[in-house]
């Protein structure tokens, strides 16, 4: 499908599915405090697949033990929720601004609001399974972290939402395929679970939202939010594990980040991730130009 036969919402449609929305997070919402049993003591098992691992099948892979790739696996999905946290954050924050400028009293505001709740409790409970994984959340780069302050205070509506998108599918795929899997952490499972239900209401939201107001943007307005969302892909997805976790199993840092920057089988991995999110973003005509350089260099496109 062309960025020209792309499915226009309606107007009328936006507080319809503001309405279901806000049905469906009060019939499923969750409390991660409540929810999840933060006492109980890990079973050592995998924090994510071992075929998610970074390093996964390389060199450096065959040089740990099965005890160090299943602490690797934990400390990386651990170094996941950290960026989570960062951009989830950042999300809420432009949330608000959206919100800032719109009616409270419309049923698409609402679900903002709500939105902006649902994330603070991923906040917290990501937060804790960190540290229940035995981790920390290292803080992003100082690079990230200047151009995360830039972007949430001068994002629009369709960067906004397709940023949300972008983060938010990767994870939602990660998740998904973890939660019926015994060979996972509970804590891990759990998190996924609860996750998973509450994003797919935020993934329609973001996903309206960004249609919305994507094709009334004129064509600079849409260079710039490609090159933009380019950039935004590129930080986050290249920040996804950090080195700090290569030393707490005996792997240098440095030696391990160029492996897995250069792993045909994690940029796979991070291409079948994205690849719904791409679908999405690429019809709508979203990924092309300078920005789709930053998507392949992220590995996002593909080898």
């Amino acid at each position: 499908m062309s960025a020209g036969n792309v499915r226009t919402p309606k107007l009328t449609d936006r507080e319809d599915i503001a309405k279901r929305l806000l049905r469906g997070s009060a019939k499923a919402s969750f409390d991660p405090l409540v929810e999840i049993d933060w006492e109980a003591p890990l079973d050592d098992k995998w924090g994510m697949r071992p075929e998610r691992v970074s390093i996964y099948g390389t060199h450096l892979w065959d040089r740990l033990s099965e005890d160090q790739r299943r602490e690797l696996s934990r400390l990386e999905m651990a170094s996941t929720m950290a960026t989570g946290i960062w951009f989830e954050t950042i999300l809420m924050q432009m949330l608000v601004r959206h919100a800032y400028h719109n009616d409270p009293t419309s049923l698409h505001v609402q679900y903002a609001y709500t939105e902006i709740a649902d994330e603070c409790r991923h906040t917290v409970m990501f937060a804790k399974a960190i540290e229940k994984l035995g981790s920390r959340a290292y803080r992003i780069d100082p690079v990230a972290h200047v151009l995360g302050n830039v972007f949430k205070a001068l994002a629009h509506g369709p960067l906004i939402f397709a940023g949300a998108l972008f983060v938010e599918e990767i994870l939602d795929q990660l998740q998904r395929e973890m939660i019926d899997d015994e060979s996972i952490e509970p804590v891990v499972r759990s998190t996924s679970r609860i996750h998973v239900i509450e994003e797919a209401r935020h993934i329609r939201y973001a996903r309206e939202e960004f249609h919305r107001d994507w094709i009334g943007r004129g064509r600079l307005d849409k260079a710039y939010s490609r090159l933009v969302l380019g950039l935004v892909t590129y930080y986050s997805a290249t920040r996804l594990v950090h080195r700090k976790v290569y030393e707490r199993v005996g792997l240098d840092p440095r030696e391990a980040h160029r492996t897995a920057r250069r792993n045909p089988r994690f940029i796979d991995s991070k291409t079948e991730l994205s690849r719904k999110v791409v679908r999405t973003l690429d019809t709508a005509g979203a990924i092309s130009g300078l920005g789709r350089y930053f998507w392949k260099k992220a590995g996002l496109l593909g080898r």
